[in-house]
């Protein structure tokens, strides 16, 4: 087609563009092709190689990093094609940040606007802030700021929040609008291939990619057939030792201790990473417990099923298996929250102050049935590409009948719970997802709530207690003077209502402004909230 769209059905269109040129050689032959973009199913851009002229066909499609496919008798010429496609792909994702991002030099006057005290979880009067070059000047009563101001903008009473947290994601680099659009404006990347996370860390500096700021967790695995391939994959206590080594000496506050990590070398790996100043977090290695990695030196655990799981395995139980969920979904449903074993446990996280990171959004797929929407964007889902849509609807789990499905509902029923105990005996919570980027935290602070903790200690969860254990709370998680100017201008008040934290109207991080409503549009996303939009000083 000329105009380079396509109708979808039911709904919606793809779009085409060619993005790049190459001249590829196979002995003799050569041949031109071109590198297309395609938009308009799922949430990033598709990219393929096709062939140039009248009547062009698929020639190659690359993954960088993971997979090439190219026709037969070229094969020589994937590594070149990929090298092109990657550079593309920079210069596309530099040229969405230019797009988005909206520079704020000099001064910014935000007026009018409630400030939430996330120290104190609290809502403040109407306020007057003043930023400069990306940081928090000053903070006054409404009206009562007279500095003159580069840009000024009108928050018009609404709630002005700290930069949200996601304490749990895999950065890739074409997430970072989702994040941005959802007022998030940090990530603890919890497991990546270090190369790769370090590129992106440094594009996220430079101002070349789209982005919160990155907080690095590092990942280390120990060798099985059964081993994740991010990160440092050990054998023995001494490539254990190299591995923190190399994330302290790359500024990384804390290492990932992941499923098949040698149990016996758990106790010295961790003494050794406290030694240089790392906290120990992670996945309890399997055939242990985990009392056991909190006795062992762990400081946080990752994931609900990883806690509950306490409860259920036995020393044969290998939970690299699908029996992580589904001994969870079976067993959790029967378990008394009341009995001595529990109480000693959550007493035993509350004493030690084990940081808890549980992604119950996440793990919502263990009562979801085939046809059901998922709970992570089933309030929004008539926002999104139809094709996330349908994809969303199907099942993860297998769930025979509808006994199964109403015990593994009263098994996720009591997750909720169980964090809303932690949360209250004193155990430190933090919001992270392990999924679709911005929705699924918005969902987690929902499901926060259903436990019992208030709208306000939700976004407390979200805010500063993210930054205190991701050890930054010296320049972010509150609205301060000195701090950095990561603002997230909401309309509604998510403090009596935490579903609002979904109409995000205005972010400002890094010394740039961002329309959610803008990045959401160029991702294909129906827009939740109008944008307040900086305007000129007059």
């Amino acid at each position: 087609r000329s105009d380079g769209k396509l109708p979808l059905i039911p709904s919606g269109t793809l779009s085409m563009r060619k993005v790049a040129d190459a001249e590829v050689g196979s002995g003799a032959q050569k041949r031109s092709v071109q590198l297309l973009a395609m938009t308009g199913i799922g949430l990033t851009p598709i990219f393929a190689w096709a062939t140039s002229g009248a009547e062009p066909r698929l020639f190659a499609f690359i993954y960088p990093g993971f997979l090439q496919l190219i026709e037969k008798g070229w094969e020589g010429s994937a590594d070149a094609l990929e090298e092109r496609q990657k550079l593309a792909e920079g210069e596309s994702l530099l040229g969405m940040q230019q797009r988005l991002a909206h520079p704020l030099p000099g001064t910014t006057l935000i007026r009018n606007a409630r400030v939430f005290d996330s120290e104190k979880a609290l809502l403040g009067p109407a306020s007057d802030l003043l930023l400069r070059e990306g940081r928090i000047v000053s903070i006054s009563n409404a009206g009562g700021e007279l500095a003159p101001a580069d840009h000024v903008i009108d928050a018009g009473g609404k709630v002005l929040l700290p930069g949200l947290f996601d304490m749990h994601a895999h950065f890739g680099p074409w997430e970072g609008g989702l994040h941005l659009a959802s007022g998030v404006t940090t990530i603890r990347d919890m497991g990546n291939d270090n190369a790769t996370l370090q590129q992106l860390m440094a594009q996220l500096k430079e101002g070349k990619l789209l982005g919160p700021d990155v907080v690095p967790a590092g990942f280390i695995e120990g060798e099985s057939k059964m081993s994740a391939r991010n990160g440092f994959v050990i054998k023995d206590l001494e490539e254990a030792r190299k591995a923190v080594d190399w994330y302290a000496d790359h500024g990384y506050p804390q290492i990932k201790v992941y499923n098949s990590f040698p149990r016996e070398l758990l106790r010295e790996t961790a003494a050794y990473a406290h030694e240089r100043g790392l906290r120990v977090s992670g996945h309890v290695p399997a055939f242990m417990r985990a009392e056991d990695v909190v006795e062992q030196g762990y400081d946080e655990i990752q994931h609900i099923n990883q806690l509950m799981l306490n409860f259920f395995v036995t020393p044969q139980t290998d939970t690299r298996t699908l029996e992580r969920f589904y001994l969870v979904a079976k067993k959790t449903a029967g378990l008394d929250l009341d009995s001595a074993p529990v109480q000693d446990f959550i007493a035993l996280l509350a004493r030690k102050q084990i940081v808890v990171d549980p992604t119950l959004a996440t793990f919502e797929f263990i009562h979801k049935r085939d046809g059901q929407q998922s709970p992570i964007i089933a309030d929004v889902a008539d926002h999104l590409p139809p094709d996330i849509q349908r994809s969303r609807r199907v099942a993860e789990m297998d769930i025979p009948d509808d006994a199964s499905a109403a015990l593994y509902t009263r098994s996720f029923d009591k997750l909720i719970e169980f964090v809303g105990r932690m949360y209250k005996a004193g155990v430190p919570v933090v919001a992270g997802t392990d999924e679709l980027p911005g929705f699924t935290l918005q969902r987690e602070l929902e499901l926060y709530a259903k436990a019992g903790i208030s709208p306000a200690q939700v976004l407390q969860i979200a805010t500063w207690n993210a930054a205190k254990y991701t050890r930054t709370l010296e320049d972010r998680g509150s609205i301060t003077v000195g701090k950095r100017a990561d603002l997230v201008l909401v309309e509604g008040d998510p403090t009596t209502d935490i579903s609002d934290i979904r109409k995000v109207a205005l972010v400002i991080a890094g010394g740039r402004a961002y329309y959610p409503s803008e990045i959401n549009e160029a991702l294909g996303i129906k827009p939740f909230a109008e944008p307040v939009r900086v305007g000129s000083a007059e």
